[in-house]
């Protein structure tokens, strides 16, 4: 089993979406059982306990994703030892978990957003202060990137990592 733990800042908005997001394609496709999905806030410690905001729950239901049992947690130490490949939502984010990690964990660090081939982005942006259609984009992008992530797992693994 391939454990992939994705990551933003409180794990209120962008870590939980992809995390269900990608779940939910796996399960569509028959692909549950290869793999565990998690996520986590590099400031997640703020919202501790916490279900996910009210718009990104609003928006997935709406998509068909549900984020209603998840509650916000931080990264741990042990997360850099637990999972295979941890990604991040930005450039903020994967520079917190490096600085955090060992330096035997780091190739298990990545972007998340480049799994969707030819957008030429990178960053997943923060939805939270913003209006709820930054939440829709969100999920277009999360959707964009899960595909790419769940093809190349179904490959071969964490052979590409």
């Amino acid at each position: 089993m391939v454990r992939i733990l994705f990551v933003c800042m409180g794990n209120i908005c962008r870590s939980p979406i992809a995390e269900v997001v990608t779940r939910t394609m796996a399960q569509r496709q028959g692909l549950s059982s290869l793999f565990a999905f998690d996520s986590a806030g590099t400031h997640g410690h703020y919202h501790a306990g916490e279900a996910p905001d009210p718009r990104a729950r609003r928006v997935a239901a709406r998509r068909g994703y549900d984020l209603s049992r998840l509650r916000a947690r931080a990264v741990s130490d042990t997360d850099f030892e637990r999972f295979d490949r941890i990604l991040a939502m930005d450039e903020s984010n994967l520079a917190d978990l490096r600085r955090r990690s060992a330096e035997a964990h780091r190739p298990k660090l990545a972007l998340f957003l480049p799994y969707a081939a030819g957008l030429g982005l990178t960053d997943i942006p923060d939805p939270y202060y913003g209006a709820e259609s930054g939440f829709d984009r969100v999920v277009d992008l999360c959707e964009l990137a899960a595909a790419g992530l769940i093809t190349e797992l179904a490959r071969g693994g964490v052979g590409r990592f």
